[in-house]
C-alpha cells in the first residue's frame, strides 16, 4: 500500500529568497532554514550596508544549527542576478525554490512622483523578478521541476487606501506576471504559489524605509486637503489588525507552501489578519482563470507536472475537436 504523501518527510530543498535582509524575507529565510532546508538569504551590498545582516544570519545559523547562508544579489542588476544564481549552483549543485520577496514601498500623492520615480518602483518590484527569473529558470527548466513563490500584496485586489499608488500598481503588475508565468512554466514541471500578505504595520521595514516623491510643490498642494493622511492610514491599518497579527505569519505560510507535496501546492495563499477583501476578489479571479483555460483546452496548465529532462519532448496534446 502506498504511503500517504502527507506522511512522507519533506526532502531538504535549496532555496533562494530575494530581499532577505529584513522583514518578511529575513523571517522566512530563518523559518525555512529551521524547517531543514538550505536557504540563501539574498541581499544587496553584503560587504557594505548589509554587512551586519550577513553577520546576523551567520550567527543565527551557528546558534540554531541550520543551513542559512547569504548571497549577494541586487535585483536591479541582471549581472548581479546571474552571478548570484551561478554562485548558489556552484556551492550546492542545485536550486529547487526561488522566492520573489524583494520590494520597495513608497508613500505620497501619486501626482507628486516623477515618471522616473514611478519607473524605479516598477524596476524593483516587477522588473527585478524578471531579472532573477532569467537567471534561475534555465536551470529549473533543465531539471524538470522547481517552485516559484511570489510574495505579493492584498493591495492588488483588496482595500487600497490613498497615497500608496505606485507601490500598489507595481504589486498588481507583479501579480499579473506571476499568474502568466504559472501557466507558461507548468509543462516544465515548475509550480507557482503566490503568498499574499495583508497590511502588517510592524515587524517589517516597509514603512520605515519607504520612499517619498520629489515634487515638493505638489505635495504641499495635496496637504491643503489631505493633511496628515499618511499618519491616519497607518494608524487605521494598525487598529484593524488583531493583537496576534505578527509578520512571522507570512514566514509560516511560506514554510507550509514549500513543505507541501509536489503538485499539491496552493496557487494562492492569503495572510491577511485585517481582512481587506483581497481573498474574496482573488477567489473569483482565480476561478475565472481556471474556467477560461479549461474552455480553451489548456486546463493542463493549471497544475505543474514533473517535466522531462532538457531535450526531451512532451507527448503531443490531443487535437482540438
Amino acid at each position: 500500500m502506498d504511503a500517504d504523501p502527507r506522511s512522507v518527510p519533506v526532502p531538504p530543498r535549496t532555496i533562494v529568497i530575494t530581499g532577505a535582509g529584513s522583514g518578511f524575507g529575513a523571517l522566512s529565510a530563518r523559518a525555512l532554514a529551521r524547517a531543514g532546508h538550505t536557504v540563501y538569504a539574498a541581499m544587496r551590498d553584503t560587504a557594505g550596508r548589509n554587512a551586519e545582516r550577513v553577520a546576523a544570519a551567520g550567527e543565527y545559523a551557528a546558534e540554531h544549527g541550520v543551513d542559512l547562508r547569504t548571497v549577494e544579489l541586487d535585483v536591479l542588476s541582471q549581472e548581479s542576478a546571474d552571478a548570484a544564481i551561478a554562485e548558489v549552483l556552484a556551492r550546492t549543485g542545485t536550486l529547487d525554490v526561488l522566492v520573489h520577496n524583494a520590494g520597495h514601498m513608497v508613500t505620497g500623492p501619486a501626482e507628486a512622483f516623477t515618471p522616473e520615480e514611478l519607473a524605479a518602483v516598477y524596476d524593483t518590484n516587477v522588473v527585478g523578478t524578471q531579472r532573477v527569473n532569467r537567471a534561475a529558470l534555465p536551470h529549473l527548466r533543465a531539471q524538470g521541476h522547481g517552485l516559484l513563490v511570489w510574495v505579493g500584496s492584498t493591495s492588488s485586489r483588496g482595500g487600497t487606501p490613498p497615497y500608496l499608488a505606485p507601490y500598489f500598481a507595481a504589486k498588481a503588475a507583479m501579480d499579473a506576471l506571476a499568474v502568466s508565468y504559472a501557466a507558461e512554466l507548468a509543462r516544465f514541471g515548475i509550480e507557482t504559489s503566490i503568498v499574499v500578505p495583508g497590511a502588517f504595520t510592524s515587524g517589517t521595514d516597509h514603512f520605515a524605509n519607504g520612499g517619498h516623491p520629489a515634487d515638493a510643490a505638489v505635495i504641499r498642494a495635496y496637504e491643503e486637503r489631505y493633511a496628515g493622511l499618511t499618519d491616519q492610514v497607518a494608524r487605521r491599518l494598525a487598529a484593524l489588525a488583531p493583537a496576534d497579527a505578527d509578520a512571522s505569519l507570512v514566514a509560516d505560510a511560506l514554510v507550509e507552501v514549500v513543505d507541501a507535496p509536489d503538485g499539491e501546492r496552493p496557487f494562492r495563499v492569503h495572510v491577511d489578519p485585517a481582512g481587506d477583501g483581497s481573498e474574496e476578489v482573488s477567489r473569483v479571479a482565480d476561478r475565472v482563470r481556471a474556467e477560461f483555460l479549461t474552455r480553451i483546452g489548456l486546463d493542463d496548465l493549471l497544475t505543474a507536472r514533473p517535466g522531462p529532462r532538457e531535450g526531451a519532448a512532451w507527448p503531443p496534446l490531443p487535437s482540438a475537436p
